[in-house]
């Protein structure tokens, strides 16, 4: 099991394809989780969950990775 990462046009009215996909490194699992306000990767609920721009902001500074601003970014944990 991961993090996955993905990106969906904020007006998704037109067009509600996925255009970003990204899984960051599992050593980070537990630090995301974490700043999610989860206790611990297997406490995460399931399902996607809309990351608010400060939450995607903290993401990005602590993997190292820049994720897109101009996306509707949404977190789960897949298989």
């Amino acid at each position: 099991m991961h993090l996955c990462i993905s990106g969906f046009l904020i007006d998704s009215k037109k067009d509600d394809s996925i255009k970003f996909e990204f899984v960051p490194d599992k050593k980070f699992n537990d630090q995301i989780v974490q700043l999610l306000g989860h206790k611990d990767f297997y406490a995460m609920p399931a399902g996607e969950w809309l990351l608010a721009v400060e939450q995607a902001d903290q993401i990005s500074e602590l993997i190292g990775y820049s994720l897109p601003t101009e996306l509707k970014l949404y977190i789960g944990v897949e298989a």
